[in-house]
């Protein structure tokens, strides 16, 4: 527990993998006196406004919130000022921070970033870890510069990536990992204690790999390369944006896959087979069982559902087209 610790700290960030940290600084009694988070969004068929993960924590804990469009204008600068900080804390804001951000809280800025950098800098390190075949990402704790996730790197925590991991259960678990993380470095940054064991690491910039942020074009799937190449980007595209493929215009979703070791003559993207234990599908190397997928109109469904539908897609002889076709 932080004991009402006198740090004063302000939070910014935006999605739930933000709200998870900003939670347990709540729940351990640390000071937040304010919150930033990105102006409420229209979303959903309505287009109402929707706020964020993180306004919704603290406006449950009655902590102040600010909502720039973004850090350039001088009266939200000086509102930050007013604030008088110790601290920021930043966590998948969205936002770039300008220097004189940076430098207003008094010990500077630090970032929870969801990878084991200087590896998977950028706006989606979770899923092109996954995209990538990682066996291993993790949780930095960085001390914020005016680059992109190039500051110097205070802790980290390590986990592996596990062969059943999607996009989805992998961030879950570096949310949780990315709370637990921050919190062991605050209490390294508190301590009076002289064996602090925060690294203060330079980053190697011939190490670093940039993840794009993702796209709904980055989707549709190359059946060109190898089985196992779309496999992982199946695997990190699900829940979003998820990997797709077209038959006659129409937008099929995949969800699960497995890859088949075995050679074929066909031209990738060909479905050699269609049962209740998978569509198989010739790729550029190998080829590939689905195991989940959506139709368009319908719910997400496993392939032995889809086939005993009866719906007259994706038959044996099929021929997808393939991204960039």
């Amino acid at each position: 527990m932080a004991d009402a610790s006198p740090l004063r700290i302000v939070f910014a960030g935006t999605p739930d993998f933000a709200a998870s940290s900003l939670e347990a600084l709540v729940n351990q009694d640390y000071n937040v006196v304010a919150v930033y988070t990105q102006p409420d969004r229209p979303a959903g068929r309505g287009k109402k406004l929707h706020k964020s993960p993180v306004k919704d924590v603290a406006e449950q804990h009655d902590i102040p919130v600010y909502q720039p469009v973004n850090f350039k204008d001088e009266a939200d600068q000086q509102v930050l000022e007013s604030l008088d900080a110790d601290l920021m804390i930043v966590a998948a804001y969205g936002i770039i921070l300008p220097k004189v951000v940076l430098d207003t809280p008094k010990k500077g800025c630090i970032n929870i970033h969801a990878s084991l950098l200087p590896r998977w800098r950028g706006a989606a390190p979770i899923q092109r870890a996954i995209q990538a075949g990682d066996t291993e990402t993790g949780i930095t704790i960085m001390q914020m510069d005016v680059g992109l996730d190039t500051g110097n790197m205070l802790w980290k925590k390590k986990t592996p990536i596990k062969p059943d991991d999607n996009g989805g259960s992998l961030h879950d678990r570096l949310a949780r990992l990315g709370a637990e993380a921050m919190l062991e470095a605050l209490e390294q940054l508190t301590s009076d204690h002289p064996s602090s064991q925060l690294t203060n690491e330079k980053q190697d910039d011939q190490l670093a790999i940039y993840a794009h942020k993702l796209s709904k074009q980055d989707a549709q799937i190359n059946w060109s390369l190898s089985a196992e190449s779309i496999a992982l980007t199946i695997r990190a595209f699900n829940p979003w944006p998820v990997a797709f493929s077209v038959e006659a215009d129409e937008r099929i979703r995949f969800f699960e896959a497995k890859v088949i070791s075995e050679t074929h003559n066909k031209t990738p993207g060909t479905i050699i087979n269609k049962s209740r234990e998978g569509i198989i599908i010739a790729c550029g190397e190998n080829t590939l069982s689905i195991q989940k997928l959506q139709l368009p109109g319908s719910k997400a469904m496993a392939v032995a559902d889809f086939v005993n539908g009866g719906k007259a897609m994706l038959d044996a002889g099929t021929q997808l087209t393939s991204a960039g076709a």
